[in-house]
């Protein structure tokens, strides 16, 4: 598949045997990897991916994302080397500043602001990181200084946060200010060159993942499309059409909008939601065929 990932984000809370079922079946599919949100009302996220590597073999497993102010770092230190070792090494962290302010109230937790959450956020990273590299520390993860570490966000600060520290750079895509619509193409590629001038000399070793929203397998692309304005207000049905966030039409169109999204933005690992999870998967099997 040339180098790509795809991954499903799980979001939904079950039985144990439901549980077990779709971690099976995502990974029977061709996922690559799949990842726990952290919301409140969702599945756990660290006894989830335990028990979602006990039941595969093959796909990698990650938290998208922790909320990190959730989180003490000592007990999240220990709550990740914990995981890692149970899942044998394939465990990948993925880390975010937290944003719904409802469920900090709900916890009983300050929300502080955007900045003093980013704050935070790196304060966490530096001190596992410092934890993973002391040869004293226990229970230490299975890989070597930890879990490859994915941050995701959109703003300019927390993008060069993740420049600085992260292996995996989600862009989650939201255009502030446009009635919580999806950012635009152009909105992406202005992003996208932002975080490789911030990279550097890391920009090559470092790999780009984006949520997808919403996918749409139709022989009808234009009608789906027009169905789904609500999602970005302020833009043509041909320039929804063009967003890395929707993968609308045939398999074939869909693949061809992938390689698309790879050659012009780096674009090469995918996560879709849960509810798509079938139907995105005629899409790796026709990449693997290719």
């Amino acid at each position: 598949m040339d180098g790509f990932r795809f991954g499903v984000n799980m979001m939904t809370p079950g039985t144990r045997a439901e549980w077990v079922g779709k971690c099976r079946r995502a990974e029977a599919l061709g996922y690559d990897v799949i990842s726990v949100a952290d919301h409140l009302g969702m599945p756990a996220p660290f006894p989830a991916l335990v028990l979602a590597g006990e039941v595969t073999e093959r796909v990698r497993l990650t938290t998208y994302v922790l909320n990190v102010p959730f989180y003490n770092p000592a007990l999240l230190a220990r709550d990740v080397a914990a995981t890692d070792q149970f899942v044998d090494g394939r465990l990948e962290l993925g880390l975010g500043a937290g944003y719904v302010k409802g469920e900090f109230d709900a916890a009983g937790l300050p929300f502080p602001g955007a900045g003093e959450r980013i704050d935070f956020l790196e304060r966490m990273i530096t001190e596992l990181r410092g934890l993973y590299e002391d040869s004293d520390y226990q229970p230490r993860p299975a890989q070597h200084g930890g879990p490859p570490l994915l941050l995701g966000g959109w703003g300019r600060r927390m993008l060069s946060l993740a420049a600085r520290h992260a292996d995996i750079i989600a862009f989650a895509g939201f255009s502030p200010g446009v009635d919580g619509g999806l950012a635009d193409f152009e909105a992406f590629e202005e992003r996208v060159e932002f975080v490789r001038r911030e990279l550097g000399d890391r920009a090559a070793r470092i790999e780009f993942n984006v949520l997808v929203q919403s996918v749409v397998v139709t022989d009808d692309r234009d009608a789906a499309l027009v169905e789904r304005l609500t999602y970005a207000p302020a833009l043509s049905p041909a320039r929804l059409g063009e967003l890395p966030t929707l993968l609308v039409g045939t398999p074939a169109e869909i693949v061809a909008r992938i390689r698309s999204n790879r050659e012009r933005l780096g674009i090469g690992y995918v996560t879709v939601l849960e509810r798509d999870m079938e139907a995105f998967a005629p899409v790796i099997e026709l990449l693997r065929r290719s």
